[in-house]
Parts: structure tokens; sequence; C-alpha cells
């Protein structure tokens, strides 16, 4: 083998050595040897162009960054993010509350999530943020209507002004949305966008300034010269769960007293129970949904892409939450059902995200363990004093949101364990906020049940008289005729399963006592249609 390659090699030379002596091929090789060395040298000379362009002097002369010029950027990334994943949640609702509603007022609903979320913006935009989150009074803002004056940044966050707009809007399209879950199937739509108004543009933004305004009442009490200053500190709601689902919740459940429930609906100590849902799929999937985006709810509350311990602690509390509400409604309910009721698991699941939203940045795993596995038996209990109110709510907005919302907001006055406050750089620890299990002391417990106990009795106040003022004009409640007929068809012209024939569950009578009877009445005459004679 060797040997046939030395061969080789020998012959290579000879035929080098006699082409050499040709003088076409000398010229040839002189051409190609000093093109190579020619694009050697144009290489060697980029080389050292390039390293002179990046190097050297060119650092001398960029531009000397402040740390807000990359730590505000960063931040309003990061606050966007986040809005865009609450504002998901609007697909999440959506289908939670279609798949809870029966078949023949799904369009309805689909409607309004649609209309609300549009209407939302206009009206945040006009009016909401200004009274919300513009300072002026302790009661409600006057500045940044239809968003004029408005600095770079918004306060002291150092979050674009309209980034934060935007997220704070998704928050605001959130409170409203829960409203329509409790009063789908029997609510006139020009009742549904007058009271839309009214929470968006007035009740959510004014009510909301108290606790989150720069100079609401709430924010600053406990401090010499505002409200309550022996109390030595402020309302603490991080995320919302007061702010958001405590006012959507309460709105939700004044809406379901002044319509009355749907026709049809007879109660449980009345020998009946609840509507059948048209579809747990849609349902379960718009609740996951809402899971999913309630990580843009809570750890973008930080405004702060800086504190990453605290964003990690406040993603792993909302996870953990969520977990243990879940399995605290499903076992909870099992005894009183004798099923494992998924109705009762989702709203559970629910419920503990609403529960840790509050305290999410200031307790530890444990404390939010233990916060949404009660969450989740708040919301059985709940949903069972809805049942004895004969307060028809479809799908359990008071329970998951009201109740929930205020246990949640109470939790901080137990469970915060030491953590400071958020802001642009990172976490401030020189005020730890600390709740009566952690050395606490009463002091937060009762600024904690101060503030919940307004804005509860306050919310649900202006809520009955706006809907009975609706009420009164008309508006609120479609007619006897078009529930009968189906308020997708009277009010919509159109139903969401053309192509399906309905169950009787789908009926205004569609009660489980109701439908089992119909069920068994039915099966007996085929039984017999079919027999022998």
């Amino acid at each position: 083998m060797s040997t046939a390659v030395a061969s080789v090699r020998v012959n290579k030379w000879a035929r080098l050595t006699e082409r050499m002596r040709q003088p076409e091929w000398r010229r040839y090789g002189v051409t190609l040897l000093g093109g190579k060395m020619l694009g050697l040298t144009l290489l060697l000379i980029a080389i050292v162009v390039i390293a002179g362009i990046m190097g050297g002097q060119a650092h001398a002369a960029d531009p000397v960054l402040k740390g807000n010029d990359l730590v505000n950027p960063l931040n309003t990334v990061w606050t966007l993010i986040a809005a865009f994943l609450v504002f998901a949640m609007q697909a999440g609702f959506t289908m939670l509350e279609a798949g809870f509603c029966r078949a023949r007022e799904t369009v309805n609903v689909l409607m309004e999530c649609v209309v609300d979320t549009c209407l939302c913006g206009v009206l945040f935009y006009a009016v909401g943020f200004g009274l919300m989150f513009g300072a002026g009074t302790p009661f409600f803002g006057t500045q940044f209507f239809f968003l004029q004056g408005a600095p770079a940044t918004y306060g002291s966050t150092g979050v674009a002004f309209l980034a934060f707009w935007v997220f704070q809007y998704a928050f605001a399209d959130t409170c409203s949305t829960i409203t329509d879950g409790s009063m789908c199937g029997r609510t006139g739509f020009i009742g549904d966008l007058i009271y839309s108004v009214l929470v968006t543009g007035l009740i959510y933004p004014v009510v909301g300034h108290w606790a989150w305004g720069p100079d609401g009442f709430l924010a600053t009490m406990g401090t010499a010269g505002h409200f309550l200053p022996w109390l030595g500190t402020s309302f603490h709601d991080f995320a919302g769960s007061t702010v958001v689902h405590t006012i959507g919740g309460m709105i939700a459940f004044a809406g379901a007293i002044a319509l009355g429930p749907r026709i049809g609906r007879r109660f449980k100590r009345d020998g009946g129970g609840p509507m059948l849902p048209h579809d747990l799929t849609i349902a379960t999937v718009g609740a996951l949904i809402l899971w999913f985006g309630w990580y843009g709810f809570n750890p973008g509350s930080t405004l702060n892409a800086m504190d990453y311990e605290g964003i990690g602690r406040v993603a792993a509390n909302t996870t953990i939450a969520a977990c243990t509400g879940c399995l605290a409604a499903l076992f909870f309910a099992f005894p009183k059902t004798k099923k494992w009721d998924l109705s009762y698991t989702v709203n559970g699941m629910l419920a503990g995200l609403v529960a840790i939203t509050a305290p999410c940045y200031w307790v530890s795993p444990l404390g939010a363990f233990i916060i949404g596995a009660v969450g989740g038996v708040v919301v059985v209990l709940g949903a069972d004093l809805l049942e004895w109110l004969r307060v028809d709510d479809p799908c359990g907005a008071t329970a998951v949101h009201g109740f929930a919302g205020i246990w949640g907001t109470l939790s901080v006055g137990l469970f915060a364990c030491g953590f400071g406050v958020t802001g642009p750089l990172g976490a401030d620890l020189s005020s730890p906020v600390k709740g009566l299990f952690y050395g606490g002391g009463w002091s937060l417990m009762g600024a904690q049940a101060v503030g919940s106990g307004i804005i509860t009795v306050v919310t649900l106040g202006l809520g009955l008289a706006m809907f009975y003022g609706i009420n009164a004009l008309g508006h609120l409640r479609v007619s006897r005729e078009g529930e009968l007929e189906g308020i997708d068809l009277y009010e919509h012209g159109v139903p969401a399963y053309p192509e399906y024939s309905l169950h009787r569950a789908a009926t205004p009578h569609g009660t489980q006592a109701f439908n089992a009877a119909a069920f068994s009445t039915s099966t007996e005459k085929k039984a017999e249609s079919v027999a022998p004679r």
C-alpha cells in the first residue's frame, strides 16, 4: 500500500516539474500565487481596520449611560409583556363565562365580553385613568384625562407613561368582565352597555383611586395628617384582590340581586338546583388561560424587571395558591355532592389565584399554600351562601372574585412575613411588611380590614343603586318573551350552535332535578315503544 502511495507522489512531482518548463504553465502558476498573496494581504488589512473601528479610540467616544437609561427601558418592556398577558385573560374570561352559561345565551356572553373590552379602552383613555391614577384629591384624580399632560414616565416607577396606561387598562378590563359572569342569560344588551360605561368610567377608577392613586386616602392611611393616622400603616393590595376582584365581585353580586334569577331557576332550598353549564370543556380551558394570564397580573405588578427575587417569589406564590385552591375545593365539595365536581374544582383554582393576588409579594410559599387552600374552601361556602340567598350567579363570580378577594386582602395582615416594597431599582427592605403571624401585631390587619370593608360596602352600595336605577329605566333585564325565546336569538339574531339540536338542559327549565326527571320519562317512553307486544 505504501509503495503505491509513493509511486503516485513521484508521478505528481514529475508532472509538475514537466509543466513548469512550459512558459504558459509558469505564467499560470505566478498568477495563481500572486492572487492568493493579494487576497491574504487584503484580509489582514481588513482585520486591522475593523479592530481600529471597534476598539481603541472608538470606546472613548461612546456616550456615558446613566442607570435609568438602561433600567427604565427594561422595566417598561417587562411591564408591557405583563400587560399583554393580562389582556390575554379576556380570552379566558370569555371562554369561562360562555362555558358556564347555557347554550342559548352563549352569543350574548361573547358579545358582552368583546364590546366591554373595547368600551373599556375608550373610557379608560378618556376619563378612567385620570380619575384613578391622576393626583388631585384623596377621593379621585384630576389629571391625565384623554392622556393629556402626561410625563415621559409615570410617577417614580420609571415605566413609560403609556406603557403603564396599557397595563392598567388590562386591569380595568378584567374588573368590567368579572361582572358579566353573574348576569348572563337575562341582561338586556342596552343595560349591559349602560352599566359597563358606569363601572369602567366611574365606579372602578374612583374606588380604585382610594387604594392605588398617588394620594388616595387608603394609600396614605396611617400617616400623619391623613386618614386614621393612629394605625401607623397604609392599606396593602399588591396586585388587586380588592381593587380589581372585590370591586368586580361586589358589582357582580349587586347585578345578580337586582336582576333576580333566570326563568326556571329553582334553588336547592326550593327543591331545585343550579342550571347546568352547556360546555365545561371550554370553561375549563378558559380557566387555565386565566391562570396563565395571572403570571402577568401578579409578577407584572412589580413594574420592575430589576427585582428578580421578588418576581420569582410572586410567580411561585401564584402557582402554589392556584394548586392548593383547586385541590381544597375538590375535596371540600366532595362530601356535599358525593361527586368529583368539575365546576367547584375550576372555581377553586381561580379562587386561589384571586386570594393570592393581594399578598403575593409579601408572603412566603408556605403562606401562599395556606391562602390558596382557604380560598378554595371559601368559594364552595360562598356558592352555598348564594344558593341559600336565592341569588342566581351562573359563573360563581361573586364567590370567586368577591368573597375570595376579601379573604386574600385580609390574609396580608396575617401572613406578610417581612418583605419590603418593590421599586424601580429592586426591592426596598427598609420598611418590612409584617403580619400578625410574623410579629407585626394587629396594625396591618386593622388597615386591611378597614380598606377591604370600606371598598366592599361602598362598591356593593354603588352597584345596587346603579342596577336598580337602570332597571327603573326598563333597560336592565330582557323581556320575558325574549328570555323564553333565548337571549341569543332575541338580542343578536343568531344562535351559537345553529347546526346542533339542543338538549333539554339548554331550556329555561334546565335544572338538574328537572333534567333527571325528563330523561327518566323519555327513557321509559322509548322502552315502551320498542317493547314486544
